[in-house]
């Protein structure tokens, strides 16, 4: 068995991303193989009690251990809660228009154009 494993440790921002290749020991978690990338030096902000971390877009506890190979990511907080911004979003169709009111899609064209005839 090989006495060191190859990870990776990322972490971007909207304007900066970083990509650390590091080799560590075989039995090292994510939580060492941060550390050992420094990464906290080139990000400060980085606070491992509000950010969320995963090994290939799976968040992960910050104990699992890597395998060989194995790319740790940091995630960012939320700005905001998708699921309100979806919400608002919708809310703001039905207002202009762009959205059924009853049932939130797009509106019928046909049911838009029908005028009731009167004798």
């Amino acid at each position: 068995m090989s006495s060191t494993i190859n990870v990776e440790v990322v972490y971007g921002l909207p304007d900066k991303q970083s990509l650390l290749s590091l080799k560590i020991g075989p039995d090292s978690s994510v939580l060492q193989a941060i550390e050992a990338s420094g990464i906290k030096n080139i990000y400060p902000e980085i606070d491992l009690n509000e950010n969320n971390v995963g090994i290939w877009n799976r968040t992960c506890k910050p104990s699992d251990i890597l395998l060989d190979g194995d790319r740790v990511e940091i995630y960012r907080p939320l700005v905001a809660d998708p699921k309100e911004v979806r919400k608002r979003r919708a809310e703001k169709a039905k207002e202009e228009g762009r959205a059924d009111k009853v049932t939130g899609g797009r509106p019928n064209p046909m049911k838009a154009n029908k005028v009731e005839k009167s004798d």
